[in-house]
């Protein structure tokens, strides 16, 4: 089994799911890859907004890849084993007008006098839907998407059915913690890698 690894680099980035993307890293069955990520609004420091490669359709969330893997087929399961989160050093969390930034260091995020317990995981996780066309990276769907499980952390399984052949994986959307669902819209974004 390989490792594999794609950097922040613009070139395996994208802010949208679509079928016509061509995968920017293929890879056999049972490989691992190291992603890194722009938190969700592509920042990689507070004021640093990495490059688009195609503004007028990266709207959403930054995500890394797509990633085809060899002999995936529609219809199948594509089974996303995660190893390791590694946040940023900072998080920023927005709620009604206001932006909170957060110190993030070992296990520990920092911000306002207060301290919370980092539980880092990744918020999109998918593949396109079998229709073509460009689709949000906003909703979560049958492929996945933006999910936002909280207990997606290191040590588990995502089990995902396959819509196109290849699979065409991509992820991103880095969370340092986050309460179930987002539902309140609070997470600590923070970049990954």
């Amino acid at each position: 089994m390989a490792v594999h690894e794609l950097s922040r680099d613009p070139r395996h980035l994208h802010g949208y799911f679509s079928s016509d993307l061509d995968p920017v890293l293929e890879i056999e069955p049972g490989d691992s890859v190291r992603i890194s990520t722009p938190n969700n609004g592509w920042y990689v420091a507070p004021g640093e907004q990495i490059e688009r490669r195609k503004p007028e359709l990266d709207t959403g969330h930054a995500i890394a890849g797509p990633i085809a893997v060899r002999g995936a087929a529609a219809g199948e399961t594509l089974v996303v084993g995660i190893e390791e989160v590694i946040p940023g050093t900072w998080g920023e969390t927005f709620s009604e007008g206001h932006r909170v930034e957060w110190t993030l260091a070992g296990d520990v995020g920092r911000a306002l006098d207060r301290e919370l317990d980092l539980a880092p995981f990744l918020g999109v996780m998918g593949m396109p839907p079998p229709d073509p066309g460009v689709h949000s990276t906003v909703p979560p769907r049958r492929w996945g998407g933006n999910i936002d499980c909280k207990e997606l952390v290191a040590g588990t399984t995502l089990y995902l059915p396959i819509p196109v052949d290849g699979a065409l994986f991509s992820a991103g959307d880095g969370h340092a913690a986050q309460g179930d669902g987002e539902v309140s819209g609070y997470a600590i974004e923070t970049p990954t890698g």
